[in-house]
């Protein structure tokens, strides 16, 4: 089934009934109590580590910054009794590795928390430290994308350790080490992931915030594509000849026309040519994504290249528009050209389950039994692709979105919401405990 319209009415309206069902359950028993009140003892205590962790730089490619901070959380978990692994990537791959947490036991839901320790800030990034803007607001590379989700997820399992309420829990964390430049190949990257998935039950991912008010029961998934366009180089004079042809260029035109005319239009599916280029020379560097042309106005242009992203709701739209741009590229070239098309799987889509939406009823009720308000299901279009799309399809259930807020993510000017972090923390205990009760 297509991801139509009527497809997101009926999503709208699966919304809304996941608030009116979150009804029951709307008070906090003694140890639920308990907890909100540890969280709060916690909070400057939190805080403080919070900034510790993003004084550390771990953009993805700083192996040893990765490690460190991977290390401080390390000792965190093991201070309150969980084992620890950090998993080695293999040296080719030139990733850091990734931090698992767990600890083993029989008692309610089996539950998977993800997270991950690099940044997009790199060691020659101006922007390194945290700084308190105000009581409510700090700038911090990676503190809202997201070192701040992890610290959340750290400081509610150590408000349930602190309270007791862990003994014979069965919870996993993991935080990968390269979650902004996921390492090749990726069976390999995220093995250690989607094995924790299939012996959980639940899977909740605390990269950013969707919001106070929102939670994610369905992202997009990300894959690339890259098109080259081959024409006959010869004197521009002769170009629409029929010995010369229309070259690289106007064929690489033809191609990006028609598949915005005829491959757009399913919702939540878009597709977005990022780098273009064309000439008789090219050069493309993948690593910086740079790239290097020569060519001149009197030459046909013999080779043209773009690079681009795909995103999607489901692996069923994915294929979908994969066979249209294949029929297109392939078929109805301009006369002396020919032009191939390769596809790059990245993140996996996470479509919208009744699984899901039964996860996102239950936070909801922990988030009224906290006058906190409901938590609605946020729009998927608005997500990016992230590490708790490759272990949706091997769970119960699944929610994302959970971590802390914030602004900026990417950029120079992220910031961390303070003002909301200890109520979200609260939320997360008290929704980690809760699904510790159930069957």
């Amino acid at each position: 089934m297509h991801a139509s319209k009527s497809a997101l009415s009926l999503f709208s309206f699966l919304f809304l009934a996941v608030l009116v069902s979150a009804s029951a359950q709307t008070r906090l028993n003694r140890t639920e109590k308990q907890l909100v009140q540890q969280v709060s003892v916690n909070h400057n205590q939190a805080i403080g580590f919070l900034e510790r962790v993003v004084n550390v730089n771990s953009g993805t490619l700083n192996l040893g910054g990765v490690r460190e901070v991977g290390r401080m959380f390390e000792e965190q978990f093991q201070a309150i009794a969980f084992e620890t692994i950090w998993e080695e990537m293999p040296s080719e791959m030139n990733r850091a590795g990734h931090l698992i947490a767990k600890i083993e036991g029989t008692k309610g839901k089996k539950l998977l928390l993800i997270g991950h320790l690099d940044t997009v800030f790199e060691k020659n990034s101006p922007f390194q430290v945290f700084e308190k803007i105000n009581d409510s607001i700090a700038k911090a590379p990676g503190g809202n994308d997201m070192k701040g989700g992890d610290v959340m997820i750290l400081y509610a399992l150590k408000a349930l350790h602190e309270v007791g309420a862990l003994n014979n829990a069965d919870i996993q964390v993991v935080f990968t080490g390269d979650e902004e430049s996921t390492g090749k190949p990726l069976d390999v990257s995220r093995r250690s992931l989607i094995e924790a998935a299939k012996r959980a039950d639940v899977a909740l991912g605390y990269e950013t915030s969707t919001g106070f008010d929102y939670a994610t029961v369905a992202r997009r998934g990300a894959s690339g594509w890259y098109v080259v366009a081959e024409g006959k180089r010869a004197h521009s004079s002769g170009v629409f000849s029929e010995s010369t042809g229309a070259g690289a260029i106007f064929e690489l035109s033809r191609i990006l026309h028609q598949f915005y005319t005829d491959v757009k239009g399913e919702d939540l599916l878009t597709f977005n040519p990022g780098l273009l280029m064309g000439g008789t020379l090219l050069d493309y560097d993948p690593k910086t994504s740079q790239a290097t042309v020569f060519g001149k106005t009197n030459v046909v242009a013999q080779r043209a290249e773009v690079r681009g992203g795909l995103r999607f709701i489901t692996e069923e739209q994915k294929e979908r528009a994969r066979a249209k741009m294949r029929a297109i590229v392939e078929t109805g070239n301009l006369p002396q050209t020919s032009a191939s098309i390769e596809f790059t799987d990245s993140y996996p889509a996470m479509p919208m389950t009744d699984g899901n939406l039964a996860l996102l009823s239950r936070l909801s009720e922990v988030s009224m039994a906290l006058n906190q308000g409901g938590v609605k299901a946020y729009d998927p279009g608005k997500r990016g692709a992230a590490d708790i799309s490759f272990v949706a399809s091997h769970v119960e259930g699944a929610l994302g979105g959970l971590g802390s807020m914030g602004s900026g993510a990417h950029t120079p000017n992220e910031t961390v919401n303070l003002n909301t972090f200890e109520a979200l923390t609260q939320r997360t205990a008290v929704f980690i405990y809760r699904l510790l009760q159930e069957d």
